[in-house]
């Protein structure tokens, strides 16, 4: 049992799909997942563990932010054996031709987040994905006639700007999209040699006004999460 999770060891799979909302973690568990147990309900920061085709997966949620995000994946990993970790997230386009529900593959994340400058003495660590998980979920993806956009994203540290027009220095670099929690996985990861994925669908877009609802946010973006599920 650790801090913020309410869990036996053992009772937290290897594969840990990891969606910011606890009721998207909810949703995924009660959908894909036989025989689902829920291990952790403290905070509200709900987690199950189930079989999907026959393995062994569990989902956690993590919150919104590096912060909350971190708490989790830190003790995932050191507390309960995660060894692949796979953010399923939602992102807003900073791209015109990047439109609602098209699905991310995050090669990298770069960050308005301080914590790499802390942790490197302010040198920048480049947070990149794992790249077994990654060439899975292109695979996959193909195979199965799922499109899917590939790059570099951005995790920021605001949800709120003062500048609305700050995300088209981003978007002149060809960053893809913005969301709050990839770097934090990445480094992490990296950190304890344990592989990580983040897998986005896209829920608005900075650059058209166009947004989901926050329902079809939790629970109706299936892609993103099959893909997760058959690459674990």
């Amino acid at each position: 049992m650790s801090t913020h999770i309410n869990a036996k060891k053992g009772d937290v799979a290897e594969t840990v799909l990891l969606p910011g909302d606890p009721l998207r973690a909810k949703w995924i568990a009660e959908t894909y997942l036989d025989k689902a147990v829920c291990y952790n309900q403290v905070r509200g920061m709900l987690g199950y563990t189930g079989f999907y085709n026959g393995k062994r997966v569990s989902v956690q949620g993590s919150g919104m932010g590096i912060p909350s995000a971190m708490i989790y994946y830190h003790e995932l990993i050191n507390m309960y054996g995660a060894k692949n970790l796979i953010r399923v997230g939602t992102a807003g386009s900073y791209q015109k031709e990047i439109g609602i529900r098209d699905v991310i593959l995050a090669m990298s994340a770069s960050t308005t987040s301080s914590i790499n400058e802390q942790r490197f003495n302010g040198g920048h660590f480049a947070p990149t994905a794992n790249f077994e998980l990654f060439e899975k979920a292109q695979t996959y993806a193909k195979a199965n006639n799922i499109s899917i956009k590939a790059g570099n994203i951005l995790t920021h540290d605001l949800y709120y700007e003062d500048d609305l027009d700050d995300y088209k220095k981003w978007a002149d670099y060809g960053v893809l999209c913005v969301e709050m929690e990839t770097a934090g996985l990445y480094t992490i990861a990296a950190k304890h040699k344990v592989k990580a994925l983040a897998i986005l669908t896209i829920s608005d877009s900075l650059v058209t006004g166009v947004a989901t609802s926050p329902e079809e946010r939790e629970s109706s973006f299936n892609d993103m999460v099959e893909i997760a599920l058959n690459i674990a």
